[in-house]
């Protein structure tokens, strides 16, 4: 008698075995969020977006007028860059949870800055980060995306100090490594 016919049975008996203990759990495949190493700077160095999950880009969103007495084409009708960021990050925020989603799901954000007159013609870093810190990095809302912050020219309204365009996940459980 030949060994290999019940050796071929035990092989597949056994493979088909392993597979069944293969089953899917039911629970969202990681999202992973690389922090800076040595630092706490509140944006991801990376973010791994699991194989299956949605993703989800925003267009860039800009202020929305607050004072409208002023001239929708003076920067002060918007306000300065804190308040840009402000507005421009509710403004996602709400857009966001009618899809379904939070801030928490931001996975990449680019960020566009124009050099404000009031702030000597630089760009105001310091007053976008009091902006974004509102939203991300919070004991509410720890989850952070990786982030370009860049300085341009100009916007479509030269009254506008900040437009930042997001990307989404959907479908990704967080996990911060």
């Amino acid at each position: 008698m030949s060994l290999r016919p019940p050796l071929l049975l035990a092989c597949l008996l056994t493979s088909l075995a392993m597979a069944g203990c293969a089953t899917h759990t039911g629970a969202a495949p990681a999202l992973v969020r690389y922090k800076i190493p040595g630092s706490n700077f509140p944006i991801a160095n990376a973010v791994e977006v699991p194989a299956g999950a949605g993703t989800v880009y925003l267009s860039g969103k800009t202020a929305t007028l607050k004072d409208k007495s002023k001239s929708p084409t003076e920067i002060a009708a918007y306000g300065d860059t804190e308040t840009q960021t402000v507005s421009v990050l509710q403004a996602i925020d709400a857009q966001l949870k009618g899809m379904g989603l939070s801030m928490s799901d931001v996975v990449k954000m680019q960020a566009f800055l124009v050099k404000d007159p009031a702030k000597g013609g630089k760009m105001d870093f310091a007053g976008f980060m009091k902006g974004y810190s509102q939203f991300f990095g919070t004991a509410t809302q720890p989850n952070l995306p990786s982030r370009s912050t860049l300085e341009v020219a100009a916007l479509a309204n030269p009254a506008l100090l900040v437009e930042i365009e997001v990307m989404a996940v959907r479908g990704g459980q967080s996990v911060n490594r």
